[in-house]
């Protein structure tokens, strides 16, 4: 039976990205994303809020680094991956994360400044139809 491992999210990062390299030289990115869900209970609005890892490699971890910080806003196209290592008294740990095929910079809110030491300018690709939407509750759907 075949298997399909596709995660596509919008959020803002939770921190700057920290760039790491691995042994043989390629630069790793990892930061947290912070997606949000509103939703309507009764007749009281809602929010919550998933906190998910990244890990980019690359290029792009590089590009990452050079021109996202907190609160920057993105669209990451990847793969769900999980990691299991012991401690070093033994115990057994693991953790899910999501490792980027592709990761786009949405355009920079007004109250954002320039990130580490790039301005970001021409990387932010301007994408509309990525913009914050209100989700769609059950009880709006008319059937």
């Amino acid at each position: 039976m075949a298997s399909f491992n596709k995660v596509i999210l919008m959020g803002n990062l939770t921190k700057d990205p920290e760039i790491r390299y691995t042994p043989s030289g390629t630069p790793v990115a990892t930061f947290g994303l912070a997606v949000n869900r509103r939703y309507k209970q009764g007749e009281e609005l809602k929010d919550e809020v998933c906190y998910i890892d990244i890990v980019v490699f690359g290029k792009q971890a590089e590009h990452c680094g050079q021109y996202l910080g907190k609160g920057h806003g993105v669209i990451v196209d990847g793969r769900l991956q999980q990691r299991r290592w012991e401690t070093d008294d033994g115990q057994k740990r693991s953790k899910h994360e999501v490792v980027a095929q592709s990761i786009n910079f949405l355009p920079k809110r007004p109250d954002q400044g320039p990130a580490g030491g790039g301005t970001g300018a021409g990387k932010s690709a301007p994408a509309p139809e990525a913009q914050p939407h209100e989700e769609v509750v059950d009880q709006d759907v008319p059937f």
